[in-house]
């Protein structure tokens, strides 16, 4: 009966098939996230340091990170695909064609091994079964010989017994002698043909046994080819675009030249770049006519300066400085606005809208395409820090600016400051509020302890 394990063993092999496809499928859905993630990076990464203030040669060396995260990205997804279109359907097709399940449960194959084996057993086991009949009688009839022999060694010493009952006891022994004689002889026979069925027996199970092994021997083959497939589907080691990426990496960074990033920046944004000085200019009534402050603060929100000139030879850098530049009224608000790269998404559990909607964060010093006023004149002063700028906005470095009421307020709820200048109280604290609600709904107070902050304008509400 210890055919059962062999039997057992194709059972065995489709649900080990299943196992490596599960197997492939997690690894291949591995690979899927992993592409996405690095075109996420890529993606936000590029914007910020297109966006940002550095520029040049070192900028586009930076920028190639990116674009290999784009390249390996193609190529995670190329792996994700062979792994799901060529391993698994090979694997999923194999155990099909080699498995066939029955109507009644169970596999075709199971059911041969099952009843090949139990055909080959059954002669040898009749035979068998005989043997321990026949051993059984023999035994048996030993039992009863030495029973019947105790008790006639026990009646002759005992005066009781007349002569015909230890004639009986007699022939009892006389008789289980015979027994014993006939039932060894049986038994020496059932096993002399069960000795000479044995080697028959042998040879039909190994037949069928090896019919089983040759099944798996299929099944194990086929899982080294398709592991070996899986091996080279995954070792991008040996792939010419994968080396090419790293090689074209690590020349784009090579590339990087310090001296002719600073050459640029001095002919774009220093001493080198084409002056505008002032000239003589013919009075004209439609032109040149002089903006009131009041009409300067009712001028549209976007005003173009045509004051920056490209030089001949300055290094080219398309669609990121040109000789205009058009400045929005929200130009400040649009760079402070700009979350901070460096912080962990996961670390503080919300998203990037949110953290731009709950508080104003600056990827960097200031973007690359910020604009500078460039007007100078002032009607009231020669200060450029205390003008008015085209757009109407007062000056941030304007000290002369009366400062609010300061106003005592209670808080409605707990807040526990995200960053180091906000504030961190209990509902029902008091503080003072030191400067009015801000575009973006923030406040600046003072706390009982003296502590500086910011905080939400609607977390308060004024003692009445």
């Amino acid at each position: 009966g210890n055919y059962k394990r062999t039997v057992k063993r194709i059972d065995d092999g489709h649900r080990l098939c299943n196992d490596l496809m599960n197997c492939i499928h997690e690894r291949a859905r591995i690979e899927k996230v992993y592409a996405q993630q690095l075109t996420e990076w890529a993606k936000r990464w590029k914007q910020l340091v297109e966006k940002g203030p550095q520029y040049g040669t070192v900028e586009r060396a930076w920028c190639a990170f990116m674009s290999e995260a784009e390249k390996v990205s193609e190529l995670h997804l190329e792996v994700k695909g062979s792994l799901m279109n060529e391993d698994f359907e090979k694997i999923k097709n194999w155990q099909k064609e080699a498995f066939h399940k029955q109507m009644m449960g169970g596999f075709k194959e199971t059911k041969e091994a099952e009843d090949g084996f139990r055909k080959a057993q059954k002669p040898w086991a009749k035979k068998l079964k005989e043997v321990e009949a026949a051993k059984k009688a023999y035994h048996a009839a030993c039992k009863e010989e030495k029973l019947a022999v105790s008790r006639e060694t026990n009646s002759k010493g005992d005066p009781a017994l007349n002569p015909e009952q230890l004639k009986k006891l007699q022939d009892k022994v006389e008789k289980s002698k015979q027994d014993v004689l006939k039932t060894k002889e049986k038994y020496e026979k059932s096993l002399k043909e069960l000795d000479n069925a044995t080697p028959q027996y042998m040879e039909n199970m190994e037949q069928v046994f090896e019919q089983c092994q040759q099944f798996e021997e299929k099944r194990l083959r086929f899982f080294r080819e398709v592991l070996l497939e899986v091996q080279k589907h995954l070792d991008l080691s040996n792939v010419a675009s994968y080396k090419n990426i790293y090689r074209e990496l690590e020349q784009n960074i090579k590339t990087a030249d310090a001296v002719e990033d600073l050459r640029w920046f001095r002919a774009n944004q220093g001493p080198g770049m084409s002056m505008n000085w002032p000239q003589f200019e013919e009075w004209s009534a439609d032109l040149n006519r002089t903006l009131s402050r009041r009409e300067k603060k009712k001028a549209s929100d976007g005003v173009t300066l045509t004051g920056i000139n490209q030089t001949g030879d300055q290094v080219s850098q398309p669609n990121k400085h040109s000789s205009s530049l058009s400045v929005q009224s929200n130009t400040v608000q649009s760079v402070q606005s700009s979350y901070n790269p460096f912080e962990d998404e996961e670390d503080t559990g919300s998203t990037v809208s949110e953290k731009e909607d709950s508080k104003i964060k600056n990827v960097s010093s200031y973007e690359k395409n910020q604009s500078y006023p460039t007007d100078w004149s002032d009607e009231e002063s020669n200060n450029p820090f205390s003008s008015t700028d085209a757009n109407g906005d007062t000056n941030p470095f304007d000290e002369d600016t009366p400062p609010a009421m300061e106003v005592r307020v209670r808080a409605l709820y707990d807040y526990e400051g995200q960053e180091q200048d906000e504030l961190s109280f209990k509902a029902g604290d008091e503080l003072t509020k030191m400067e009015n609600e801000d575009e973006q709904g923030w406040c600046k107070g003072r706390l009982d302890n003296g502590q500086v902050g910011l905080y939400p304008a609607n977390y308060v509400e004024p003692i009445q």
